[in-house]
């Protein structure tokens, strides 16, 4: 079988990739001359673990190829995927459908024969049937199935999502469409991944419903984090033990600064709209995603607190700048809200970031780039960790405490054991732990 993937993104990169990977022919089409001769280089786009080693074994084995001749690719494939960018539209917060359109007319005008074209890219309720309704318009008489399969990849962790995903969901009209997509997707079946078959509106609004119910899972932890300080309470015990029924289960159960991300800010705010244009709002997402909002903007204060509410003329070590771990997004990430506000109130921040400083330089202007933690912490008031990179879990605390002008931590991830910072001589502050009076 043959596939082409229209984006070589993030989605379409590792799709195109993973499919190679189970032996199908792919090749990945982008229009950006650039991206496609660094990746025929073997220059990844982007900071996925595990990305460039698949990528150079599939393209050495002639499975996976990259071209900007989507016509030429197009032609002969077997099934074409739209992986190209969603992002929110300026004015409305609705998600910009304009390339998704652009891409399936182009592939319209290029497909030969038989094809399924799928829709990857996450798009609201109803847009496969607009893709439908364009592709009839420009080829009636041509054999194009249009089908939605949405992408559930994490961040830092896509291959695996990929090759052991919990669900493939698949939105498909005809049965030779679904026939088709079963045999793509036949490495999967013989795992016993469930696939579950839907229509093409179900297909899609199950992607913005999860991202939806996993965006509500953290804000709610988040905000009883908030009343465990009040109380005196510990947030981590209260997550475990809310966890522990599995009715409920532990995952996104970790409280923090705030989501960010490529998905759950464009994705909450979208299906907001969607469900307010449809008469039937979601109130809940509404609220999760103002009280998301608000949070990463607190967290400047917090910091200000553990500086004893003077700013000016201090300095802040900022650990980690990425919106999580394993990955270089800089996409709505806490750091864009957290760093700006220490600067307008005087401070001077230090930054470390293991992949995001080259993405984050043009973002956060007048930051001070360093090489590792104890780098960023040398001369600092207060250290903030606010990504909980692997490397940041391991610090030397004594070496940390050497080099820094003041002995405060503030852990913005409960990364950290309390009693160990403390008796590192550090004075610590989590998320969601109280005070006992």
């Amino acid at each position: 079988m043959r596939i082409a993937m229209v984006g070589a993104g993030y989605v379409g990169l590792v799709t195109g990739a993973c499919f190679s990977e189970f032996g199908t022919d792919a090749v990945c089409v982008d229009r950006d001359s650039e991206r496609i001769r660094a990746l025929r280089r073997g220059d990844m786009p982007i900071y996925e673990p595990g990305l460039g080693g698949l990528v150079a074994r599939n393209v050495a084995a002639g499975r996976l190829s990259f071209t900007t001749d989507l016509e030429k690719a197009v032609a002969d494939a077997d099934v074409v995927f739209i992986a190209v960018g969603t992002p929110s539209r300026r004015g409305d917060g609705h998600a910009d459908l304009s390339f998704v359109f652009e891409a399936a007319r182009e592939v319209a005008a290029a497909v030969r024969g038989r094809t399924v074209l799928v829709t990857k890219s996450t798009v609201p309720v109803g847009t496969g049937a607009r893709v439908a309704e364009i592709v009839r318009q420009m080829r009636p008489d041509a054999e194009i199935d249009v089908v939605s399969n949405p992408e559930f990849l994490r961040e830092g962790a896509a291959i695996e999502d990929f090759m052991h995903p919990d669900r493939v969901v698949i939105g498909a009209e005809t049965e030779r469409a679904r026939d088709t997509m079963r045999e793509l997707y036949r490495p999967l079946f013989l795992r016993e991944t469930p696939i579950l078959f839907t229509d093409r509106e179900t297909a899609e609004l199950t992607k913005y419903a999860a991202n939806a119910f996993l965006a509500v899972k953290i804000t709610f932890i988040n905000e009883i984090a908030d009343l465990c300080e009040r109380v005196g309470a510990d947030v981590q015990d209260v997550a475990r033990g809310m966890g522990l029924d599995r009715r409920i289960g532990d995952k996104f159960l970790h409280p923090g600064p705030g989501y960010g991300g490529s998905c759950f800010p464009k994705d909450t705010l979208a299906l907001t709209r969607t469900a307010s244009d449809a008469g039937a709002p979601v109130r809940l997402v509404e609220t999760a995603a103002a009280v998301n909002d608000d949070r990463k903007r607190a967290m400047a204060g917090r910091v200000l607190e553990a500086l004893g509410g003077e700013a000016a003329g201090r300095t802040v070590a900022v650990l980690g700048l990425a919106f999580k771990p394993n990955t270089d997004d800089m996409r709505e990430a806490p750091s864009l809200e957290l760093v700006p506000a220490l600067q307008a109130a005087g401070a001077a921040v230090r930054a470390c970031d293991p992949q995001a400083m080259e993405t984050a330089r043009p973002l956060l202007p007048g930051v001070t780039w360093c090489r590792d933690v104890y780098d960023a912490a040398t001369g600092a008031d207060c250290a903030v960790l606010l990504t909980e990179w692997n490397e940041f879990r391991a610090v030397d605390l004594g070496r940390l405490r050497a080099v820094m002008a003041a002995p405060v931590l503030l852990d913005l991830r409960n990364v950290y054991k309390p009693a160990e910072v403390a008796a590192a001589g550090f004075a610590y502050r989590g998320i969601g732990k109280g005070r006992k009076p």
